[in-house]
């Protein structure tokens, strides 16, 4: 994908560069790499050219089958785009998907790029926000089992996060005074407090007083009414309170050209918006669409 086309940047993967030429000759994509390093400037980017800065891995890679003994490699990947980041020496990082579970089995916690990255970055409050074609969710938590979202629900939680989100919508992407629809937690946002009481004790008072400090904020809506059309005409953006309540809308919506940005870090990251798909590695039959989207956003909001 990288390979194929000329980018207006000047664009630098960090990985074994011994892999990409292997897993280019495997698909037989004709590439040239520059091994590059700290200090260096990386040319504008061309088709058939790809600047690498090197990292090596210490086991033989197998396609489909992620090895807990390469984790340390993975991890030191992004360590240093992180690195990379703060320096100035990087304008964005954009994400490729990994394998959580894997990375676990080798005996590190880790929910997700989002915690790791704002752990990395010493970033308090980092918003998972997903973009496709216009429609913009972000997420009140993020890789939490189901049964312990509603005890992360709280006011200050919320107020973090609408912050961010507000402030982001502002800096990255060039919006004035940002609307955002926040949805309740509960079936029908708690029908008055029949069906939960956190859209009565917590999302609506901590709406209204943000409201009166000058945020627009629409809510607590019912998540299933929400991103109906006429409600997103006049949004820039969706709070959801779990990752399952918004991000199937967003993902139906746009799947395949859908964008992960981490907002609240000291530096700009996109993803792509979806899994690692072992079953399709070095098949060659990957869409690389939601890479292509993650790092076109990543070079226009840079």
């Amino acid at each position: 994908m990288l390979a194929g086309r000329d980018w207006p940047a000047a664009l630098c993967t960090i990985a074994d560069p011994a892999l990409l030429d292997e897993r280019a000759r495997a698909l037989a994509v004709r590439i040239d790499i520059e091994v590059v390093g700290s200090g260096q400037p990386f040319p504008p980017h061309r088709a058939g050219h790809l600047a690498c800065w090197p990292v090596q891995r210490p086991a033989v890679t197998v396609c489909g089958h992620p090895d807990p003994a390469n984790v340390r490699y993975v991890l030191e990947t992004l360590d240093r785009a992180v690195d990379g980041c703060l320096s100035g020496e990087f304008d964005a990082l954009v994400t490729g998907p990994v394998q959580k579970s894997v990375i676990n089995d080798a005996g590190i916690a880790f929910s997700g790029h989002t915690e790791y990255l704002a752990k990395r970055a010493g970033a308090t409050t980092p918003v998972m926000l997903l973009v496709a074609d216009g429609l913009r969710v972000a997420l009140a938590t993020t890789h939490l089992p189901l049964r312990e979202v509603a005890a992360q629900i709280t006011a200050a939680r919320l107020e973090a996060v609408l912050t961010v989100l507000d402030a982001e919508l502002k800096r990255r992407f060039r919006i004035a005074r940002p609307r955002v629809l926040v949805c309740g937690l509960n079936p029908h946002a708690g029908e008055g407090g029949h069906l939960g009481h956190e859209e009565r004790d917590i999302i609506e008072p901590l709406i209204a007083a943000m409201r009166a400090r000058g945020f627009d904020l629409a809510g607590p809506l019912p998540a299933d009414t929400a991103f109906t059309p006429s409600r997103l005409e006049h949004a820039d953006a969706v709070l959801a309170m779990y990752h399952d309540q918004g991000l199937p809308v967003l993902k139906h919506a746009g799947f395949g050209r859908a964008v992960n940005v981490t907002l609240g870090l000291p530096f700009l990251r996109t993803s792509v918006d979806h899994g690692t798909a072992l079953d399709l590695a070095g098949t060659g039959r990957a869409d690389p669409g939601s890479l292509e989207a993650a790092l076109g956003l990543a070079i226009e909001l840079a």
